[in-house]
């Protein structure tokens, strides 16, 4: 339906792509260059591969940081609406939780409306949200799908829902800026899977003489141990780092998969202690630490291993990056203790969370 307040925005579709290429390029360059760097002894790729990531992730915050301000010039409008469903996507181990609530929104002066949505609510104030009852809500009049319920209005809009009818609205509930978006979005996705095997080739084509170089210098077979293939994985492990390839149909969020596969990596290492631990869906690679190294390890035997799933889950449902998706883990201690972060992309854009070294969520960053 058309909303009074005006047409959405329009979604640049070059910028989208632009930006999905950028990404894409980040993503596939950073741990290409951790790898390669450090199997070639590298110092400067290898430091490119951890400081990459940081910059681009400057780079996008100060990039988006006028649309930001433009949005928050722009004062929300409050109307009652009605609770036309709930469901909790996520969050139920803590006290809040992940609520995918649809509302027929009735403004003052605009045609009444639906809009779907996800919001944090404290299970203690779901009773106040029952279906078929009727709440204060506010969204931005240049995008009224992002709608948010006021969890404390004022005592005159307290007031106005406690005798309040809001009859519901026909017709499909507003979930995204346009119709166009989900095209968009995947035209976004595919530029950035082809940005990150370029980027990722790119790195190993550019050293490609140093990465023979260094395999055909490789310790014998009883000392670093050969590629062993079989029919469900692959797994590679040399003096400083090593990875595991599933085949079709398996992934690293199996039940067991990703411990067996990491233990697998540690017999084949000198030692325990490692820099970082990057995992896919189908794809582990591990960093060791060089010997003598100055720098912040840790053993991955300490991973919390059973969190590891539901962390992506909830990345994947609960921070709006859209569908269809790629996920990633990363496990480091550059800034001293362990963090576990999860990024997600998908056609709403990037998203991420992180956890600590027990596998608990301390920091949430939503798609934008």
């Amino acid at each position: 339906m058309t909303i009074a307040t005006g047409a959405p925005p329009t979604r640049n579709t070059p910028a989208a792509v632009a930006s999905g290429f950028l990404m894409g390029g980040v993503i596939g360059a950073s741990p290409a260059a951790l790898v390669v760097g450090a199997v070639i002894e590298n110092a400067p790729l290898f430091v490119l591969g951890i400081v990459l990531p940081a910059v681009y992730g400057l780079l996008f915050f100060l990039a988006g940081a006028p649309r930001r301000a433009r949005e928050a010039a722009v004062a929300p409008r409050t109307a009652l609406a009605l609770v036309e469903s709930r469901e909790a996507v996520g969050g139920e181990a803590t006290s809040d939780v992940a609520v995918r609530f649809e509302l027929t929104v009735a403004p003052d002066d605009v045609p009444v409306y639906r809009a779907a949505f996800t919001q944090h609510v404290n299970v203690v104030d779901l009773a106040d949200y029952r279906p078929g009852g009727v709440v204060v809500a506010q969204y931005p009049p240049d995008r009224p799908w992002r709608v948010r319920i006021v969890k404390r209005p004022t005592p005159e809009w307290e007031e106005r829902a406690a005798g309040a009818r809001v009859d519901s609205a026909p017709g499909p509930a507003l979930v995204s800026e346009t119709p166009e978006g989900s095209a968009v979005g995947i035209v976004r996705l595919l530029a950035l899977l082809l940005a990150l095997l370029l980027a990722a080739g790119g790195v190993v084509l550019l050293f490609r003489a140093d990465l023979f170089d260094q395999n055909a210098s490789a310790p014998p077979p009883s000392v670093a141990g050969p590629p062993v293939s079989s029919s469900s994985s692959t797994t590679v492990v040399s003096s400083a780092s090593g990875t595991v390839t599933l085949g079709p149909n398996q992934s690293f969020l199996d039940q067991g998969e990703l411990r067996g596969a990491v233990t697998s990596l540690l017999k084949g290492a000198d030692t325990r202690a490692v820099l970082t631990v990057v995992v896919r869906e189908r794809l582990l690679s591990i960093v060791y630490a060089p010997t003598g190294a100055q720098a912040s390890t840790f053993d991955p035997d300490s991973l919390p291993y059973d969190r590891f799933p539901a962390l992506v889950r909830e990345a994947r449902t609960s921070l709006g990056a859209g569908s269809p998706q790629t996920w990633q883990i990363t496990v480091e201690r550059l800034t001293g203790s362990l963090t576990v972060r999860v990024g997600v992309t998908g056609a709403e854009g990037g998203a991420s969370l992180e956890a600590d070294a027990r596998g608990k969520v301390v920091r949430r960053t939503p798609a934008h």
